[in-house]
C-alpha cells in the first residue's frame, strides 16, 4: 500500500460530463491505498480462504427482475464483444451482452479462463464482492473523494493523472485505454486489447498505478446525478466550511433497477475519446451494486485511526 497524506483539493470538473460538476473544495484525512488494483491472484487467495461465491456465480433472484427471460436468470455476467464494424453509439447492447457462465475465473465466458493473468486486475466483481474482499483484508473501499484525491497525485485541477493533455501522439500510451474507433476498431497501440498486468504503465505523482484506465474501480459512495445533488460535499467556498471526508450515504434506487448505484472511478481499457473520455480523476459513473463486468475491478484503503 502507499501512504497518502491528507489535504484539501479541488474535486470535480466543469470541462467534460455534467455529472462531474461543480468543481468544489473538499478535504480528506490521511489514508493508505493499494498501490495497484487487486489482482486475480490476490482475489483467488481470498476465495480460497473464505469460500466466497461471487455475485456472478449466483443465480439472480427472479423477484428482482420481474418479467425477465428465465433463460437469463442464471449465473453469469456482462461481457464486451466488439461488433464487426461501425455501429451507432446510442445502443450499448451492440457490444455488451449477458453471458451465462462469465465470472471472475472466466471473464469472457465459460470457455475463457484467467491462466496467465494472475497479475491482471480481477474483474467480474460486484460491489459486494469488492467489499467482502476489503473486509477480509482488514481494509475498506475508498470514498469517491479519497479516490479522486489519490488519483490526482498532487496535480491541482488537471484533466488527467499526468497533466492537462491527453497522451501525446506518437509516444507511448500513458494508460491502458482504447486506441482506435470504439467499439469496433481496437488498435491496441498500448500492447493490450483487454486488461493489462498491474503496474505496466507509469504511476501518478503519488506512485499509484492504473489510476487511469485498465479497469474501473468501485468506491463506497452512492451515485448522484452531480456533486451538488446529495448536499453531502458541497459548501460555500470558505475555508471554515470546506467539507471534510465527505461520504454520500443516502441511496436512491432508479425505477426498474433492483439495487442502488455506487460510484465507479478511473475508466477502463474500453474508454475511448470518441465514446467515453472517462480515464480522468474527476470522471465518475454509477453502476448498480450487483453489476459485474469484464472492465470493473477495485482497490482498497486503510484510514488513519482517529
Amino acid at each position: 500500500m502507499t501512504r497518502i497524506d491528507g489535504d484539501t483539493f479541488w474535486m470535480g470538473s466543469e470541462d467534460f460530463y455534467p455529472e462531474e460538476r461543480p468543481v468544489h473544495q473538499v478535504g480528506v484525512d490521511g489514508f493508505w491505498i493499494d498501490t495497484h488494483q487487486v489482482t486475480v491472484a490476490q482475489f483467488r487467495r481470498f476465495v480460497k480462504d473464505t469460500g466466497h461465491v461471487s455475485t456472478a456465480e449466483t443465480a439472480p433472484d427472479p423477484a428482482d427482475y420481474p418479467g425477465a427471460d428465465p433463460a437469463l436468470l442464471v449465473p453469469g455476467s456482462l461481457v464486451f464483444t466488439p461488433p464487426p464494424g461501425r455501429v451507432p453509439l446510442d445502443d450499448y447492447t451492440r457490444w455488451w451482452s449477458f453471458v451465462p457462465g462469465a465470472d471472475w475465473r472466466h471473464p469472457e465466458g465459460p470457455d475463457s479462463n484467467v491462466g496467465g493473468r494472475e497479475h491482471h486486475p480481477v474483474t467480474q466483481v460486484s460491489y459486494s464482492d469488492a467489499l467482502a474482499y476489503a473486509r477480509w483484508a482488514g481494509k475498506d473501499l475508498a470514498t469517491e473523494a479519497e479516490w479522486e484525491f489519490a488519483a490526482r497525485g498532487g496535480l491541482d485541477r488537471k484533466a488527467y493523472v499526468w497533466g492537462d493533455h491527453d497522451s501525446p501522439p506518437g509516444k507511448r500510451p500513458l494508460a491502458n485505454v482504447w486506441q482506435g474507433e470504439f467499439p469496433w476498431q481496437n488498435l491496441a497501440l498500448d500492447g493490450y486489447e483487454g486488461t493489462a498486468p498491474v503496474g505496466k504503465f507509469p504511476p501518478n505523482g503519488y506512485g499509484l498505478y492504473d489510476m487511469a484506465g485498465n479497469v474501473w474501480e468501485w468506491t463506497s459512495d452512492f451515485h448522484t446525478g452531480d456533486h451538488s445533488t446529495s448536499g453531502k460535499n458541497i459548501a460555500p467556498a470558505h475555508s471554515c466550511c470546506i467539507p471534510r471526508n465527505p461520504r454520500v450515504t443516502t441511496a436512491s434506487v432508479v425505477e426498474g433497477e433492483p439495487r442502488p448505484r455506487r460510484v465507479i472511478k478511473g475508466g477502463s481499457h474500453l474508454c475511448a475519446p470518441n465514446y467515453c473520455l472517462r480515464y480522468r480523476p474527476a470522471a465518475r459513473q454509477g453502476e448498480t451494486e450487483e453489476t459485474s463486468t469484464c472492465h470493473i475491478g477495485f482497490r482498497c484503503v486503510v484510514r488513519d485511526r482517529s
